[in-house]
């Protein structure tokens, strides 16, 4: 079901509080010269410290594709989603970095994603992470019982269009919870490609606009396989958080620790 019970939601607002607590000291470390690696040990330590499970590690699509290997996707200047975590690679002053993570709690998920400046970065770069987070607390201010998934697109491409960024096309938001992945999709732009899915009591939805500096919309993939890049190779910024629309209102799980 798309929906999930009031006790389903507490055990995703629990492990929503766990995830967020374990993005947080990788956030903290975020520094010229650490591993990528570093923060992903530390996001993992404090996840399965607090009896969660990391939900993107031996994530499939299907069972014949290759498990991915980290707890964190650490994703740097054009990699806008999916870098790997575990890598051996240093993060350099200026970069921006997205770290978005995942975890099974109580046999539910939740999901969230920051991006976060290297030591001091460009005004630029400042700019395209303060409206990508705006452009997400927009979706969210729009995520209401009675609405559609659509009036969220809505609000997103709205709030990015007059900074001319291109919103990625390829990947969108999400249901969450019973599955890393679940229905609906929740594109970060309006299209008539997807289909008018009402907004009901107990949706918990993964909300994610994803956006690059050079407004063009497309990606590729890199060769580890996983990474995706923005085409035009200009910096790529992300946020994400996991919602509940209930009749009370909507409740962010998955608190920003920046």
């Amino acid at each position: 079901s798309l929906t999930k019970s009031q006790d389903e939601i507490e055990k995703m607002r629990r492990g929503g509080h766990l995830l967020s607590c374990a993005l947080k000291p990788a956030v903290d470390d975020v520094a010229p010269g650490v591993m990528m690696k570093e923060l992903e040990a530390i996001a993992e330590r404090v996840i399965r410290d607090g009896g969660g499970e990391p939900s993107f590690k031996g994530y499939q699509t299907k069972p014949s594709d290759t498990p991915f290997p980290s707890t964190l996707c650490v994703s740097v200047d054009e990699e806008i989603v999916h870098g790997l975590g575990n890598r051996d690679r240093k993060l350099n002053e200026g970069e921006i970095v997205g770290l978005d993570i995942g975890c099974w709690f109580e046999g539910l998920c939740t999901d969230m994603a920051v991006t976060v400046p290297v030591g001091e970065v460009s005004e630029q770069a400042k700019k395209l992470m303060s409206v990508t987070r705006a452009s997400l607390m927009a979706g969210v201010d729009a995520a209401k019982v009675g609405a559609e998934i659509k009036d969220i697109s809505a609000a997103v491409e709205n709030f990015v269009k007059p900074h001319g960024y291109g919103i990625v096309r390829a990947l969108v938001g999400h249901g969450v919870g019973h599955a890393v992945h679940e229905a609906p999709h929740i594109p970060n732009f309006v299209s008539d490609r997807y289909p008018h899915v009402p907004i009901e009591d107990g949706m918990c939805l993964a909300l994610e606009p994803m956006l690059g500096m050079g407004g063009d919309h497309r990606v590729e993939t890199a060769k580890d396989g996983w990474s995706i890049l923005l085409a035009d190779g200009s910096l790529g910024a992300h946020f994400e958080v996991t919602i509940a629309v209930t009749k009370k209102g909507t409740e962010i799980l998955t608190p920003l620790p920046v």
